[in-house]
């Protein structure tokens, strides 16, 4: 008489185990389903915004035809990247892009760092709470008001800067349509929008530091510059090379609203940057298959900056993103 096959337990050591932290995890999210609930939309944000679009970043590498689809559409291989690099403004976007980046680099990141630095020493609660008001108010504004406020101000007409020219005897400038002038209206007008915000988090880091370090400092005789110089600078160093990476990583990135609400004939030159470009060649010109290409290529510079310098800066100190 056959005997029937006998049905054993898998007695493997790794099936066990990981069978056993399955079961582990599951208790875990069913006992806290409320954090797991309420971290939901913004998982699905990030799915749904973020990374679901990326499956169209291949029509960068086909002629895109709305008509086939993107998976019925032929490839293209490299061809719009090339046509990218050849095109005539190749070198004058990457230049205003790179160069408006850079301005901000050296002017509007260590404004925060100097202004919480300042507010961090301000003893006075009312008037560090004024001032506090005053500088994360602009933060609020909206940039086509900014931009507007920006155009009142600098109008050669009637706007208030060139009113204060002309009570020097000098001729009034019309300062948004000279190319030379974009940079730096662009930069200074989002220190002034942004250094109060941004300070938040320096001055989150400088609570953080022990006051037991400033009272020993006093004791043995140090100045309140030499306390700030050997104490609160090192102490937020740490935050400020996160934000640096950060910053690095989108050295490539300019915003587009601003630049193309301050952008005109007259200032093209130095206005015109990869993210307009984009906008204009992809939308207004319906090129999808080269603006993807376009976007792509600035994306992959940004995420090579960003290894390079993570990289450097981790050899160089402790702290780096991984």
């Amino acid at each position: 008489m056959q005997s029937l096959p006998v049905r054993t337990e898998n007695t493997n050591p790794k099936a066990v185990t990981g069978r056993r932290r399955l079961r582990r995890t599951l208790r875990s999210v069913m006992l806290n389903y409320q954090l797991y609930l309420f971290v939901l939309p913004t998982f699905l944000y990030f799915i749904i915004f973020h990374y679901w679009p990326m499956y169209g970043v291949q029509i960068a590498f086909k002629d895109f035809s709305a008509a086939l689809g993107i998976e019925g559409s032929p490839w293209a291989g490299l061809k719009h990247f090339i046509r990218f690099m050849n095109a005539p403004s190749f070198w004058t976007l990457i230049g205003n892009t790179v160069g408006i980046s850079l301005y901000e680099l050296a002017v509007a990141f260590p404004a925060p760092i100097l202004l919480a630095l300042l507010l961090n020493e301000i003893r006075g609660n009312r008037f560090r709470r004024v001032v506090q008001t005053v500088t994360y108010a602009p933060h609020f504004i909206s940039v086509v008001v900014l931009v507007s406020m920006v155009m009142l101000l600098l109008n050669p007409s009637y706007g208030l800067v060139n009113k204060g020219i002309m009570t020097f005897g000098l001729e009034p400038h019309d300062f948004m349509t000279d190319k030379d002038w974009f940079k730096s209206i662009y930069v200074l007008s989002g220190v002034w929008q942004n250094a109060g915000w941004s300070s938040i988090i320096y001055l989150a880091a400088l609570a953080g530091i022990d006051q037991e370090q400033h009272e020993a400092a006093m004791i043995d005789g140090a100045s309140r510059l030499q306390r700030i110089w050997h104490i609160n600078i090192p102490g937020i160093t740490p935050t400020i090379v996160i934000l640096f990476l950060f910053a690095i990583g989108g050295i490539m990135t300019v915003g587009f609203e601003k630049v193309f609400l301050m952008q005109n004939a007259l200032n093209l030159e130095s206005s015109e940057v990869i993210s307009t470009y984009v906008y204009k060649v992809g939308l207004l010109q319906l090129q999808y298959s080269f603006s993807s290409a376009v976007g792509l290529f600035n994306t992959s510079i940004n995420f090579i900056l960003l290894i390079v310098v993570n990289a450097v800066v981790k050899r160089l100190g402790e702290t780096s993103l991984w």
